[in-house]
């Protein structure tokens, strides 16, 4: 058990870092303020050139705004490259809206570990030119100033992210977050160690399970070669939770599983982030379950899920020897704003 100096510690550290103090998973007292990500989205658009809006700007019913990718590729929107300075800044104010201090530092880590990426892979007779911290790109779906459904998308090699707004609620998902390499482990940036909290605090849930709970928990000794649900394919492909269930944990185990999730949660401004934690804890988190795929050593391949309700996580890390991160969080009814446009469409007829 925790003492209250720890716990004044750990809410502290939440409120600086627009993350909840674990077992709290209050519930907001009003609802969420989207209104600074709608006026920095206006914003952004107002700064671009008519040339560049036609990049960036689309319809809300536009099919890409479902084609999301964590892969260097081509892509729908506006780059960061393709921006002036004061467009640039304009498009961080749009991050920052939507992202705690924490989420935004944590996204911005992962673009820049593209220079490091750039730096392993280049020889002295190729350029990997592609790997580009500012070959990130804004889309915005909709109109933000109006009052119909809008969302917008900030996405490249390793950041995917997704909301979708109406009617004063806001869905953050899906949202992917990877890292490569998950420890720099030589050059000017060795050390650096992007999506550890993620990598620790899984780790020291299976490291505190009784044998029966090992035996719920560890579903395979191999784990799967990336995360499952991988774009194109939906939350409910999953199936029914699986895995040991957070009624069947003890207290400090469900601390755990709750620091989890407002690790994931977190990464949204406080008002997004209280609003998520708030249907986590209405749905009931005694049906919330852990489960555990690959090896169990440290540092060897592996995968975790927390699943509940209205919220899927994957944490995986299996790829370049266990040093490469991947983790997404998906809503099974709320993906794109599919249960807010569904309440919008009925309280509008």
């Amino acid at each position: 058990m925790r003492s209250p100096l720890a716990l004044t510690i750990a809410a502290a550290l939440g409120a600086l870092l627009g993350v909840r103090a674990p077992g709290a998973l209050p519930r907001p007292a009003t609802p969420p303020d989207l209104h600074p990500m709608a006026e920095a989205a206006s914003a952004l658009l107002a700064s671009l050139t008519p040339d560049q809006q036609g990049q960036a700007a689309a319809p809300f019913d536009d099919p890409n705004r479902l084609d999301w990718h964590f892969v260097p590729r081509g892509r729908r929107g506006l780059a960061l490259k393709e921006m002036s300075d004061a467009q640039r800044i304009a498009a961080h104010t749009l991050l920052r809206a939507a992202l705690s201090s924490g989420g935004y530092l944590k996204a911005v880590q992962i673009t820049e570990l593209e220079s490091v990426l750039h730096d392993l892979e280049s020889t002295p007779t190729y350029d990997a030119a592609h790997r580009d911290p500012m070959n990130y790109a804004f889309t915005i779906f909709g109109d933000p100033s109006g009052d119909a459904p809008w969302g917008w998308r900030f996405e490249g090699h390793h950041v995917s992210l997704n909301f979708a707004s109406s009617s004063g609620r806001c869905a953050p998902t899906p949202m992917f977050l990877g890292s490569n390499p998950a420890e720099v482990r030589r050059g000017p940036r060795a050390g650096l160690s992007l999506l550890a909290d993620e990598q620790r605090l899984g780790r020291r849930l299976l490291d505190s399970l009784t044998p029966d709970q090992h035996h719920d928990a560890v579903l395979a000794t191999e784990a799967p070669g990336d995360i499952l649900l991988h774009p194109g394919v939906r939350p409910d492909a999953l199936g029914e939770p699986a895995g040991l269930r957070y009624a069947d944990m003890r207290p400090e185990q469900r601390d755990l599983v709750e620091q989890l999730i407002t690790l994931w949660t977190g990464n949204l401004a406080p008002d997004l982030a209280g609003a998520q934690l708030r249907r986590i804890r209405e749905a009931g988190l005694d049906a919330v379950r852990f489960c555990w795929l690959g090896e169990t050593a440290p540092g060897r391949p592996h995968y975790y899920r927390l699943h509940g309700p209205t919220f899927v996580v994957e944490f995986d890390n299996t790829q370049n020897d266990a040093n490469h991160i991947h983790t997404v969080w998906r809503d099974p009814a709320g993906d794109f704003g599919e249960d807010i446009l569904r309440r919008h469409l009925s309280e509008s007829h």
